[in-house]
């Protein structure tokens, strides 16, 4: 006999009870929940059947009904089905989104460098203060896990891990119970000390390994931000006689083409403003946060998304920049992503 919707949820129902509470639950403690419309006597034949059907056990002849081994695997077996079709709709929002969020960003770029006729430079939003939406541990074999991390945003990161140990199926449930409990709305990156140390405690036997899983965690975060940058111009400098002497354009460019430098010298410059002050900031000659840029002007501004998600545009140009037209031009672009992105869930 399968189980319809009504035992379905008196069996969750069961479970849910017995797992705050310790004690058997009989049919009167259902009757009471939230949303229940059944009777008690209803409730009371239909946890007879689930006994028949060996999803619940009764301890003594007048107490209530306690989940049998069988009744757990299926309450188990629901939620990762539950989860599994919640990740495959994520994972489907998160592409668009993210195919959205980069063509955007390139655009953005292009409009900038065409405006202003200097260098524009756009990094991807910053996900490490992103709160944690949802956490997937998935066994691939006994040494491998698949870990998939949802972030506020519904952006996705997912790595496979090698363990040093093998993990049961147990532990397995217990770390994804423990871990999205605890973790669920909060940044690592400004996760408090003492939240993280009793995330550990209550590791118990599992807390080495909760500890690589959180080192592993932040590794993904900062991993997914370092290519995340968009240019466009960076040969606009050579307009300018200023930055041609003495070989600046070609340090410029050259800055340009690497990455790793160049997402350090946005991230740099919005850093040094400190949270509370303005969003866009102008950076002259030797206020520049690098050597490379010290003939130039650097303004940025500072994107947001929402849910911690934030990124930086920049522009880069001699000192002499029309400062006003690249301010407005930073304006516009603000405007432009907030009526793209702002409010957008997904």
């Amino acid at each position: 006999m399968e189980l319809d919707d009504r035992k379905i949820m008196i069996l969750n129902a069961v479970i849910k009870n017995y797992m705050e509470t310790g004690e058997p639950v009989g049919s009167r403690t259902i009757s009471k929940l939230p949303g229940c419309t059944l009777s008690s006597a209803t409730i009371r034949n239909e946890m007879y059947d689930l006994e028949e059907m060996g999803y619940l056990l009764q301890p003594h002849t007048s107490a209530g009904r306690i989940p049998s081994d069988q009744g757990y695997r299926f309450y188990v077996n629901e939620i990762l089905k539950e989860t599994d079709s919640e990740m495959q709709a994520l994972k489907r929002q998160f592409v668009a989104r993210v195919d959205r969020l980069e063509s955007v960003l390139r655009r953005m770029a292009r409009i900038a460098a065409d405006h202003t006729n200097y260098a524009a430079v756009i990094s991807g939003p910053c996900t490490s203060r992103a709160p944690i939406k949802l956490l997937q541990l998935s066994k691939m074999d006994e040494n491998r896990l698949l870990v998939v991390l949802v972030l506020e945003g519904n952006l996705i990161s997912n790595r496979i891990l090698t363990l040093r140990q093998p993990v049961g199926d147990a532990e397995l449930l217990h770390l994804n119970i423990l871990l999205n409990t605890r973790l669920n709305g909060v940044s690592l990156q400004d996760a408090e000390a003492e939240v993280l140390e009793k995330l550990l405690r209550d590791a118990g036997e599992s807390r080495e390994l909760v500890a690589f899983l959180l080192a592993e965690l932040r590794r993904m975060l900062t991993e997914e931000e370092e290519l995340q940058i968009y240019t466009s111009g960076a040969t606009n400098v050579f307009r300018y006689p200023e930055l041609t002497d003495g070989g600046g354009a070609k340090r410029i460019i050259s800055t340009f083409e690497q990455k790793k430098r160049l997402k350090r010298i946005v991230i740099d410059a919005v850093e040094q403003t400190g949270e509370e002050q303005e969003s866009i900031q102008v950076f002259i000659g030797e206020e520049s946060p690098v050597p490379e840029m010290n003939d130039c002007s650097i303004v940025t501004a500072r994107y947001d998304l929402g849910s911690g998600l934030r990124g930086t545009i920049g522009i880069v140009g001699p000192k002499r920049m029309d400062y006003k037209k690249v301010l407005n031009t930073l304006h516009d672009l603000m405007r432009e992503m907030d009526e793209n992105f702002g409010g957008d869930d997904g």
